[in-house]
């Protein structure tokens, strides 16, 4: 019978999995979706600007939480990193991988609206930030809710990008 420890790490890590699970289903309906309202033609700058306010508005409630923290604590007030596992050290790390996100996103979705159409960098958009903001909760509460929140941000990208390649190759 494993340890007590060993089984509650397991349990932690199925979690997890269920939780990056849920966001691969989310991916899939934030893809598939839009596709079957034959929504009207969207011009690709008008979605790109569209698409990536909401997780440019996520960044800014970021960097101006990190702002607050900092400005009230003595210790970090100068620009002294965060105690490792306090509040500013994983919203710090929560701003540093919804950065990575973003980017990867504004490198790949002008593709992806190209050829899928504006309308779904859009949705891409929304849901993004809301997945994003579910990760960041999740980080203070929840392993499975991190897992989630970084799945849905991240496969919707991943789908997108392979549904598009498939459909330009084609």
């Amino acid at each position: 019978m494993p340890h007590r420890k060993q089984r509650c790490r397991m349990s932690k890590r199925r979690q997890v999995l269920i939780g990056m699970g849920l966001g691969l289903v989310w991916a899939f309906g934030v893809i598939w979706y839009p596709q079957t309202l034959k929504p009207p033609f969207m011009p690709i700058n008008v979605a790109l600007i569209t698409g990536f306010l909401p997780g440019g508005l996520v960044l800014l409630l970021l960097i101006a939480r990190l702002a607050q923290r900092r400005f009230f604590d003595e210790a970090t007030i100068d620009g002294v990193g965060f105690a490792p596992g306090s509040g500013g050290d994983i919203d710090q790390r929560v701003l540093t991988n919804t950065v990575e996100q973003l980017l990867l996103a504004m490198a790949l979705w002008p593709f992806v609206g190209l050829t899928l159409g504006g309308f779904l960098v859009v949705v891409m958009g929304g849901a993004f930030a809301v997945a994003r903001l579910l990760f960041w909760a999740g980080y203070h509460l929840s392993p499975p809710l991190r897992a989630f929140g970084f799945a849905a941000s991240f496969y919707p990208t991943v789908v997108a990008m392979v549904w598009a390649i498939a459909v330009w190759a084609v």
